[in-house]
């Protein structure tokens, strides 16, 4: 695979990658902003913000109608560290793609009509996802024990339903001001479509034509953006003494749930803390679900991942007891597991069993040309497109020796959140 980077005098970063094998492209558009970056007490506006994205422009005043006459795709999510816009299109309807990126970049129409539809939108996906489900607010109970006075304290829904019920235009535009710019934000381009017709329409869109209808924009004054020389700033910090909460909910069954903060995704211990995760719980051949669930019959399932971000990252464990067994129980018996990993090595033909998962999967995404342009993306928000390529290798580097280190880092119990969530009617908290 073949990638090309350039940056533009307006300091939007172009990422290339030509795939001869589709008529396809993808144009992946990433912003770095997320909920990290909200006030803490103006949450959910990323998450709003990939809503209101699609209201239109004065030029363009129905996103989907032009693109559907192009036979394209769309859509977009968000995170904590990044909000992603992706269009995939037959590669001859590309500069549609660009033109409409482009356009909205330079300003939306802001009316009060798109900002009340989409914030009733959000306000009932807060409820749907978060109120209204069961275990639906386990995020927002685990990041605020995780991250107590921290960015990443709240999910990217927001904290409070009330705080997008409260948004108000002038906030939403200062929002778009600040982040939606040219310099915060990363293009990448995959499919049948050359280097150097990728740069010309981008410099069309993006470089004459964008000063032309987006000159009010432009000339705002810089913002607290994140930006590559932020990344080298974050060093991974360690929880200090193991934090625990007991939450009573009308849900179905019990739930143990314990964190560990991790690091960034751009560290490279973070594909060790990876690999432990899988080793624990990735499969039915993996630890925690061979002894949990087939052999000891504590648990009806259990998954272990890792959450990768700018910032700290969290392996997560989550176990669901059968009726009648304790949590405490449940709790216990992983924490065996924990130690174990940091006191033994993980044998040869475990570790090569995880290793092969890897390699299938990595090679099955980059497969496709519409994650590669999100992964080229998200990679090059850490430095380097090319990041992506080291990648792979790095995890099939990691010794039983390099588990067993980062174990002992990230696992003991000083570096650990643990919530036992219980089906109880009551609905307290302690």
């Amino acid at each position: 695979m073949h990638i090309n980077r350039t940056t533009l005098p307006n300091g939007l970063r172009l990422v290339h990658s030509e795939d001869t094998t589709t008529q396809m492209v993808c144009v992946n558009l990433l912003y770095q902003v997320g909920s990290r970056n909200e006030h803490p007490e103006r949450t959910g506006f990323a998450h709003l913000f990939e809503h209101l994205m699609f209201g239109g422009t004065r030029r363009v005043p129905n996103f989907d109608i032009v693109l559907q006459d192009a036979c394209g795709d769309n859509n977009a999510f968000t995170s904590e560290d990044i909000t992603n816009y992706y269009i995939t299109l037959p590669a001859q309807h590309l500069e549609t793609a660009l033109m409409l990126e482009s356009d909205r970049m330079a300003g939306l129409a802001f009316t009060p009509h798109s900002l009340d539809v989409q914030r009733k939108v959000v306000m009932e996906e807060f409820k749907l996802t978060c109120l209204n489900q069961p275990y639906g607010d386990l995020s927002h109970l685990l990041f605020r024990l995780a991250y107590k006075d921290e960015p990443y304290e709240w999910p990217t829904i927001g904290k409070r339903l009330s705080h997008i019920a409260q948004a108000t235009m002038p906030q939403v535009k200062d929002f778009f001001r600040r982040y939606y710019r040219p310099e915060n934000a990363i293009l990448c381009l995959v499919g049948n479509v050359s280097w150097e017709r990728a740069q010309e329409l981008v410099n069309q869109y993006w470089g004459t034509q964008f000063r032309a209808f987006g000159a009010k924009a432009a000339a705002q004054p810089a913002s607290p953006v994140m930006l590559r020389d932020e990344l080298s700033s974050y060093r991974w910090q360690r929880a200090k003494g193991l934090r625990r909460r007991t939450y009573r909910r009308q849900v179905p069954s019990d739930l143990v749930v314990m964190a560990f903060r991790i690091p960034s995704r751009g560290d490279d211990r973070f594909q060790p803390c990876d690999m432990l995760s899988d080793v624990l719980a990735n499969g039915r051949s993996s630890r925690l679900y061979r002894s949990l669930v087939q052999e000891q019959h504590l648990c009806d399932s259990i998954d272990a991942y890792v959450s990768g971000r700018i910032g700290d990252g969290l392996l997560i464990i989550e176990a669901m007891p059968l009726d009648g067994i304790s949590p405490s129980v449940v709790e216990q018996a992983i924490w065996t597991h924990l130690d174990a990993l940091r006191t033994t090595l993980v044998p040869d033909e475990e570790l090569q069993k995880v290793k092969n998962k890897y390699e299938t999967n990595t090679h099955l995404l980059l497969s496709d040309y519409m994650q590669r342009a999100e992964q080229l993306a998200y990679f090059e928000m850490f430095g380097d497109a090319h990041l992506l390529l080291a990648d792979l290798p790095r995890y099939l580097s990691i010794t039983s020796q390099e588990l067993r280190h980062m174990a002992r880092q990230v696992l003991p119990r000083r570096n650990a959140c643990v919530i036992h969530y219980l089906a109880d009617p009551q609905d307290d908290e302690s």
